[in-house]
Order: structure tokens, then C-alpha cells, then sequence
């Protein structure tokens, strides 16, 4: 597939400018004037805040710049005692905390490349990563933080893998996705401009994160932010409603980013409600589909915050597109526009030259994944990384995710997108959660199943298929479902895991 075959979209009414977005001589879009890597980043933090803090671990410890530098040069001194040389990969599998955040900084210092673990893999698939990234050190949970004389790299550029995250493995095995330092900064760079903050933001700026730091979210878009505008990250080890609603207030939290289904259950918390957010800035979310509803019940709850999805993923070091607030009621079924440094464009997959598969390039695109040519070949074409996202773009260039490009269902010759389907099932009565999932079918090729969480007690499935039937052509309709009062598995940002229901889910008869 050529270039010719992309089509671009326009920017005209994109609300999120392009100044100091410049292009390298591949074309690809690029900040001119950001920092060259992270650890410009935090020696900068180190020497102009250096007491104001950087990380505090909730019930663990609490760092300032000075003591991440500090604790971060003799991690890097201890990793090259063991022998670890520029382009070394350091597997980092702590649990969230102060020690994550420490052994990722320490890891740049030494020149090292850090892979960030899921800490809920299984042992095959931990010795998988492990093996397949050929990590030199294992900082393996209940291992001490590597001790040495201080050290800092040098010549470290923008250019140069400064770590490997994995992609999820929800359609086989993980692939491990180099990020540069410059993919790092720029992602920062996209966050921070649209969400409406400033580089010298400072102290001001504190942020909760209660998703994992193995994923691009807790720490490109969160903990990465932090540093860079010289703020706080605040750490979840593990989540729990009661405590993100007394932290939101004690620890003076201005900046929020997690999946809607930890906002759906902030908000039915009971002392939620009595709790004073008025500090708190900005909402962020993504992962999943929203109902309208859910956002306007966010802008009540945070009444002084602005509210912004954003859509990314492992190979663009996080951000892709973002909704802005003004947009988040009437177009809550949008992921946004396309963010500075990003070019977007879509490959039709049909005579509709605004819906096909949706292709991504810039300075934060990671420019193959590790060790994988196959892969490659199949993702990256002619500098253009193909999401596997199938998206509509409407004519002010808002993204709209149809579907995952394996998950679109066949009924009989017509394309059911589940994701949309889904959201109609979120807005129904009594449903907490739902999944859609094509059901072979002899004659139809596939039909539409649905698996539904409960909100509570018994679920009136004849009133979710009524509200189906007053916003769904009649073929997107479910034809079989499934009810549980179980949660449904996803992955650390948020995603369903299809696979695994499909795995599980008994259908039973058809519904009439």
C-alpha cells in the first residue's frame, strides 16, 4: 500500500494550533523547540525546584527533585556496577510507588532502556517479555533498588529508545514498542497543550494516578507530564474508591486521568458527593466508550474542571486525537481532533472516503516494534503506522471510532460496529457494562451477541432491548445475551478483553 491510498485529514477547524510544530526530512511532524530527553527534563527540575516534591507514594514516601535526582544518580551508579552499557534493557516490574518511578529515572541515567512489565502477566508471559526483550537486569518485585556512586549518562540524544512498553496482547502475544526520549517529550508536549496547561506550570500542577505506571497512560501521560512541567505525581498502589475520593481533597489533586469505569464508581461512592473537588482542573478519560450522560455527570461533579477524552495507544507513546471540553456533551462519542504534533489520515475500506482504517505519523510514533519484522511490515507502511482501527471523521476532522478492524461483525453481508452498539447498551437501564461479540451463525455468517453487566439484582433484558430498538438499525440489534453481576475483563487502560469473554460466554437460545 502507497502513500497515494492515505487520506489525509484536514486541520481547518482543528482547535489545537501547530506553532513550533515543525517537519524533519521524512515529513513527519515534530516540536522544535521541546527538551532533547527526559533526563534534560529532570536535571532541569532538579536545579531550578529542587524542593518542591515530585513523587509521593500514598502511605509509602514522598521525594522532591532533588531527592528523585539524587536517588535516581545512584540507581544508575548501581545499575553500571552490574555492568549495565547504553542501550542495556532493564526490566522494571516494582509495583506502582515511589520505586517504579525512582528505578525508570535511574534506568535513563545509566543509559539503560527501561521495559515496563505488566505486573498481571502470568509467569510464561513475564518470561516471555523478559526473554524477548533480552533484559540484562530483572528488577523483579521484593528486589532492592540497584545502589552505586551517582551517575549520568552522556550524550544521550532525542532520538535514542528510552524504553519498551508492550502492547496489550489482546489478539496474541505482546509486542514491545521502542520509545524514544523524543516520542516521550512530545507526548508530554501534546498533553500539556491540550489540556490548556504551560510547561512552567510547577507546583500547581498535581495529579492522581490510579491506572498502572506499566501502561502509557499512568506514565507517558501522567507521571512524564509531571516532571515536565515540574508538578506532582501522586501514586496509587492499588486502586480503591474511598481512598481517590479523600486524596482528590487531602493531597490537593488539580489534574484527574483514568478509565470511565473507575468515574462510574467515584460517583456512586457516597462520600463522593460530600467531598469539595472545587481544586481539581482537568477531567481526563479514555480507554472506552462514554455515555453522554456520564460526561455531563462529571461536569456537575467537577464543577470547576474542564473535561477531555483522549484516544492513543502503546505505539504512539500515548496521545492521538483529544476532545475538548467544549466539544465532550454533543460529540461524546468522539475521541476529538487530531493532536499538534500528529498527522492523521484513513485508508477507506469501502466506497466512503470518511470511514476506513484510521493511520497515524509523528514524532511520538514509534517507528517499529521490537525484534518484530513481520510485524512491522504489516504496521508500518510507507511511514504511516496503521492503528487497526476502523473511524469516521466527520467534516470539522473529529475521530469516531467505528471498531477494531477484527471486531467489526458480518451479519449477513451488513457491518455491525460493536463499539457502537456497546455504547447503546452502556445508556440502557440497569446495564453497568457490556460487551459485544459476533455468534456464528450458519445462515447469517455472524450474528450479534451481548454480554451485559448488571448494574444490580435481575436485569430487565426486555427493557435493554427496547432501548436498543429506539436508537439501533434493527441488524445491530442483539440477537443472543448473556447477563452477569461479574466484571468484565479488560486490560490496564481500559479495553475489553474479547478474547477472554469469547473464551467463557454460553450463549443460550436466541432472544425473541
Amino acid at each position: 500500500m502507497s502513500d497515494s491510498a492515505v487520506i489525509a485529514i484536514r486541520r481547518d477547524q482543528n482547535p489545537f494550533g501547530r506553532d513550533g510544530v515543525v517537519r524533519d526530512a521524512g515529513g513527519v511532524p515534530r516540536y522544535a523547540d521541546v527538551p532533547a530527553t527526559l533526563i534534560d527534563v529532570l536535571r532541569d527540575r532538579a536545579a531550578t525546584a529542587p524542593q518542591d516534591e515530585a513523587v509521593v507514594e500514598l502511605g509509602g514516601r514522598r521525594l522532591t527533585y532533588a531527592e528523585l535526582w539524587d536517588a535516581a544518580r545512584r540507581v544508575a551508579g548501581g545499575l553500571r556496577a552490574q555492568k549495565v552499557a547504553n542501550g542495556d534493557r532493564v526490566a522494571l516490574r516494582y509495583a506502582a510507588g515511589a520505586d517504579w518511578a525512582v528505578a525508570f529515572w535511574g534506568t535513563l541515567l545509566a543509559g539503560g532502556v527501561v521495559v515496563a512489565v505488566n505486573t498481571r502477566m502470568t509467569e510464561p508471559e513475564v518470561a516471555f517479555v523478559l526473554e524477548n526483550s533480552g533484559a540484562a537486569i530483572d528488577l523483579a518485585p521484593g528486589t532492592a533498588l540497584p545502589d552505586g556512586e551517582p551517575h549520568v549518562v552522556e550524550g544521550a540524544g532525542a532520538d535514542d529508545v528510552a524504553a519498551l512498553f508492550y502492547t496489550s496482547g489482546t489478539t496474541g502475544r505482546p509486542k514491545g514498542v521502542p520509545t524514544t526520549h523524543a516520542g516521550f517529550v512530545t507526548n508530554a508536549e501534546n498533553m500539556i497543550r491540550c489540556s490548556g496547561i504551560t510547561r512552567d506550570l510547577g507546583a500547581d500542577y498535581r495529579t492522581l494516578i490510579s491506572v498502572p505506571l506499566f501502561h502509557v497512560t499512568g506514565c507517558n501521560s501522567q507521571l512524564l507530564v509531571a516532571a515536565y512541567v515540574g508538578g506532582t505525581s501522586v501514586i496509587m498502589p492499588q486502586l480503591d474508591v474511598a481512598t481517590m475520593a479523600e486524596v482528590v481533597v487531602s493531597e490537593r489533586i488539580g489534574y484527574l486521568i483514568t478509565v470511565p469505569a473507575v468515574y462510574a464508581l467515584l460517583l456512586r461512592y457516597p462520600a463522593f458527593a460530600e467531598a469539595d473537588v472545587s481544586g481539581v482542573r482537568v477531567v481526563g478519560y479514555g480507554g472506552a466508550p462514554i455515555a453522554p450522560s456520564m460526561v455531563r455527570q462529571l461536569k456537575s461533579a467537577f464543577g470547576e474542571a474542564t473535561v477531555m477524552n483522549g484516544y492513543g495507544m502503546t505505539e504512539s507513546a500515548s496521545l492521538i486525537t483529544v476532545l475538548p471540553d467544549a466539544d465532550a456533551v454533543d460529540h461524546a462519542d468522539s475521541v476529538g481532533y487530531a493532536v499538534p504534533s500528529v498527522d492523521i489520515g484513513i485508508v477507506p475500506i469501502a466506497d466512503d472516503p470518511t470511514v476506513g482504517e484510521l493511520v497515524v505519523r509523528g514524532a511520538n510514533v514509534t517507528a517499529g516494534y521490537w525484534e518484530r519484522p513481520d510485524a512491522n511490515a504489516d504496521t508500518i507502511i510507507d511511514g504511516w503506522l496503521h492503528t487497526g482501527d476502523v473511524v469516521r471523521v466527520d467534516d470539522a476532522g473529529r475521530v469516531y471510532i467505528v471498531d477494531r478492524m477484527k471486531d467489526i461483525i458480518n451479519r449477513g453481508g451488513e457491518n455491525v460496529s460493536s463499539i457502537e452498539v456497546e455504547a447503546v447498551l452502556l445508556s440502557a437501564p440497569g446495564v453497568l457494562d457490556a460487551a459485544v461479540l459476533p455468534v456464528p451463525d450458519e445462515v447469517m455468517g455472524e450474528k450479534v451477541g451481548a454480554v451485559l453487566v448488571a448494574e444490580s439484582g435481575d436485569l430487565d433484558v426486555a427493557a435493554v432491548l427496547q432501548h436498543c430498538r429506539q436508537n439501533l438499525a434493527d441488524f445491530k440489534i442483539p440477537q443472543f445475551a448473556s447477563v452477569t453481576g461479574e466484571a468484565l475483563p479488560r486490560n490496564a487502560g481500559g479495553k475489553l478483553l474479547k478474547r477472554n469473554i469469547r473464551d467463557e460466554v454460553q450463549w443460550g437460545d436466541p432472544l425473541r
